[in-house]
């Protein structure tokens, strides 16, 4: 059986191939990055590591690239046998994967209002490759169904029954991610590490975290939409509602402008006025105090939600660290875990220097860890084991 993932980002597309037999193995992986700016790229590589393609792609929208990723792959690789579909937020009602048929399309369709900024082009990656693979058996994989078992006190917020019954709570996201997390962890570190008290930190242009116990979400920073929670590229992350009241009362914002202030202009972004990227912000912080402030700002969120969520979860046994900052970041990581030695996490600056799998000391009682995340390959786990009995 082949398996295409295919994860549908505001800006990118991602997508890898699979061989499934007893393993999976890869066919192929790329991205089309830059959606709708003059630097997109489509790149690709086979399982092997060999480019397949690297050119330039001035796809304007997500309708366009994807069309231009979805007929790239028809012309160079086998059809799928299934396809999976990273959606971002499942609502209420889904907490597990889904067949996709016209019944559950028409379900996502009414909750765009969610997550604008996402589904749509899912919702369009949904539609192309019915086009352009009719054969091929797709499945929804939810990014917030990892996080529906959370208990009532971390998933509602506190507002009346009139507003939770319209959907609105916290639903969590990077659930994907996290499900991959804890399988490596139970890999690398064997059951019990990944039965314990765990804090998984996925830190990337989009960042979050989970505290969980017994492989179950317990809670986790991002809320009703992706923006919600940590400090982010160019996310805002939590704010006081009073905030964006007086932004609409006082500066007379619309919904479109406040849209863009916390999705696109503020997090890393908006405090330093220059970059969105971690790594040119810890770069230049040294000589620029907004580049060195933000970066501290967005150790600081973190740090601040390991300790919360060290008294969630009645302490911590492992931490692990994941996406682009936390997998490649070493001063970020020191950073966050700075002063947190009375909960037991204490960094060997060697192994963390050197990006080594454990980077705690052997004294610390909290073992610290990085874990390269791999959302498609949750994808297609999950896509198998859906399609399995059809």
């Amino acid at each position: 059986m082949d398996i295409l993932a295919v994860n549908t980002g505001s800006s990118s597309i991602k997508f890898s191939l699979f061989r499934v037999s007893e393993e999976f193995r890869v066919l192929c992986s790329g991205a089309l990055d830059g959606i709708g700016s003059s630097r997109g790229c489509l790149h690709a590589e086979d399982g092997e590591g060999t480019v397949m393609v690297n050119e330039r792609n001035d796809a304007l929208d997500h309708g366009s690239a994807c069309m231009a990723v979805l007929s790239w792959i028809a012309s160079r690789l086998p059809a799928p046998d299934a396809v999976g579909h990273r959606i971002v937020h499942g609502g209420p009602q889904y907490a597990s994967p889904v067949l996709l048929t016209e019944q559950v399309t028409g379900e996502l369709q009414q909750l765009k209002p969610f997550a604008p900024q996402h589904l749509p082009q899912a919702l369009n990656a949904i539609n192309r490759v019915t086009e352009i693979f009719p054969q091929s058996i797709q499945v929804a994989c939810f990014d917030t169904a990892f996080h529906r078992a959370m208990p009532p006190e971390a998933r509602f917020y506190p507002l009346p029954d009139i507003v939770r019954d319209h959907g609105v709570e916290r639903y969590g996201f990077h659930g994907l991610s996290y499900q991959y997390l804890l399988g490596e962890l139970e890999r690398v570190a064997g059951p019990d590490a990944a039965d314990g008290r765990v804090v998984l930190a996925h830190l990337g242009h989009g960042a979050s975290m989970a505290a969980v116990c017994r492989g179950r979400s317990v809670d986790t920073t991002m809320g009703f939409s992706p923006a919600g929670g940590l400090m982010m590229s160019t996310r805002s992350g939590d704010l006081d509602p009073g905030v964006l009241l007086f932004l609409l009362e006082q500066e007379h914002l619309d919904a479109a402008e406040l849209k863009a202030l916390v999705n696109r202009e503020s997090g890393l972004l908006g405090v330093s006025g220059t970059s969105g990227d971690m790594r040119t912000l810890v770069d230049i912080a040294p000589q620029d105090d907004r580049a060195r402030r933000a970066v501290e700002m967005f150790c600081y969120r973190a740090r601040k939600t390991i300790g919360s969520y060290a008294a969630a979860l009645g302490g911590i046994d492992t931490l692990v660290f994941s996406g682009g900052i936390g997998e490649h970041s070493s001063f970020v990581r020191s950073s966050v875990c700075n002063g947190l030695a009375f909960l037991g996490i204490e960094l060997d600056q060697d192994r963390n220097i050197r990006n080594l799998p454990c980077i705690s000391r052997d004294t610390g009682r909290v073992d610290v860890r990085v874990i390269p995340t791999d959302e498609e390959l949750m994808i297609a786990r999950l896509t198998r084991e859906t399609v399995a009995p059809v």
